[in-house]
């Protein structure tokens, strides 16, 4: 871990950073802004040749592909590098299991989340591993509800499962409150997290290996990509263009920063 390589790939000064609320929220926030959360890594080029090279928890591959690539990743990847990260810095972070509920609220593969715990005067949920919304700022476990710069607001509950402590709820401007994921309150190391990142990665199944999604955060909102779209989010406004295979290349370099056609 080489964190003033890593700080300097998302954009922070590693002169002003402290073991502070101010910079843990700095940090959450350059972050999500920086590193895209990508699957390609599993699914491949989507219009191309190039294969995808896999998931590995090991943490110098991770190292190696989000800060010396500057790639993407999924929830195992970005939230299990950005822990090392804040250690490296000062924070006392823990690994903790979630679980991402389906629709119907209903827990699918055990441990399919990995976020993290940070104590300052409160605890708080540090999370980069998100796809759309994207958690930007700290969200602390008392239920207080933050609101973002995109209109997005977000609160932790207690959770009424027996299996898990706290329920993370969002809400988008205009919408509901949501459930996004339920979690334990009990650090965990990364290879915890081998078995469920095998299977979300390679299983038929899974959300992750069918098509090819990249997503980043904007200060007020998002963009996102699929094999044919590129969706762009303000506050409330959503606009969409359709993204020809001869530019899908071009479209992801210059919105993402991602190259996988042999870059």
């Amino acid at each position: 871990m080489d964190a003033c390589h890593y700080l300097d790939r998302i954009g922070v000064d590693p002169d002003g950073v402290a073991v502070d609320h101010e910079s843990l929220g700095r940090l959450q926030r350059a972050h999500v802004e920086a590193v895209p959360f990508e699957n390609l890594s599993i699914v491949g080029d989507p219009v191309g040749a190039e294969r995808g090279d896999g998931v590995t928890l090991d943490p110098d591959a991770l190292y190696e592909k989000v800060v010396a690539r500057e790639r993407g990743g999924y929830c195992f990847e970005l939230n299990g590098l950005f822990h090392g990260l804040l250690r490296a810095v000062g924070f006392r972070a823990e690994r903790v299991a979630a679980c991402v509920l389906d629709e119907d609220g209903s827990v699918g593969t055990p441990a399919n989340h990995h976020t993290n715990l940070v104590d300052l005067d409160r605890r708080y949920i540090v999370d980069v591993g998100l796809a759309v919304p994207p958690l930007r700022r700290p969200l602390p476990l008392d239920g207080e509800v933050r609101t973002d710069a995109a209109g997005t607001g977000w609160r932790v509950v207690e959770s009424e499962r027996p299996d898990a402590d706290y329920l993370t709820q969002c809400r988008e401007p205009g919408g509901e409150w949501t459930d996004r994921y339920v979690l334990r309150d009990r650090p965990r190391e990364l290879s915890y997290f081998r078995a469920s990142c095998d299977y979300l990665s390679t299983a038929p199944e899974s959300p992750f290996t069918g098509d090819p999604v990249v997503t980043v955060a904007t200060p007020d909102g998002y963009k996102k990509l699929g094999r044919e779209t590129l969706t762009t989010t303000s506050g409330a406004e959503t606009s969409e263009r359709e993204v020809a295979e001869d530019e899908w290349h071009d479209v992801l370099e210059a919105e993402f920063g991602v190259r996988v056609d042999g870059g």
